[in-house]
């Protein structure tokens, strides 16, 4: 069974969590564990692909034809696995699944909410297709101060309850500034 490691950021954003998920995904690998990464986007957008890059940064396309967060490219560099669509998922994504699933009657007439609807769907994500896998090392795009963030944070703060012990480990990452004496 998979190892998870989730990655979040502190009150800073462009911190380098994309880029420390990507050298932790490199250094699991040259100790010789299979390793995938994931990023959970929480804005509304469905994809980055239309998204100003003066406001968001580049666009990564994944070689199955995702528009995806540059973190994704980070990843696929660093670790030598190409990354895939299935590997980035934004809030506007899965509304857009969950609505779909109302409206087709897949809740049974019942309300739609984002506990536990939302929430399970980021934890079905999380666990999807990881047979095999050593660890899987999960970013959370934003910062903790974000409230677009807080189903994800909830979302991974379940899974840690719900994974056996010891299979889920939370790094969160923060700017240390550093004043130079006078």
């Amino acid at each position: 069974m998979a190892r998870y490691i989730f990655i979040t950021g502190g009150v800073v954003s462009s911190l380098g969590k994309g880029l420390a998920a990507a050298s932790l995904g490199a250094l699991l690998q040259a100790r010789g564990y299979s390793v995938r990464l994931r990023k959970l986007d929480p804005y509304l957008n469905v994809d980055p692909g239309t998204m100003s890059p003066y406001q968001h940064g580049e666009v990564f396309v994944t070689d199955d034809g995702a528009e995806a967060d540059l973190d994704l490219g980070h990843y696929e560099r660093f670790t030598g696995s190409p990354a895939t669509r299935s590997d980035n998922i934004t809030t506007g994504r899965i509304y857009q699944e969950i609505i779909a699933r109302e409206r087709r009657g897949d809740f049974l007439g019942g309300t739609v909410q984002v506990i536990p609807h939302v929430t399970n769907a980021i934890k079905e994500f999380v666990l999807d297709g990881n047979d095999g896998i050593d660890f899987l090392l999960v970013e959370i795009g934003g910062t903790a101060g974000d409230i677009e963030g807080l189903p994800f944070f909830e979302a991974i703060r379940q899974l840690g309850n719900e994974l056996p012990r010891g299979h889920a480990v939370y790094i969160h990452l923060t700017l240390l500034p550093y004043i130079a004496s006078a």
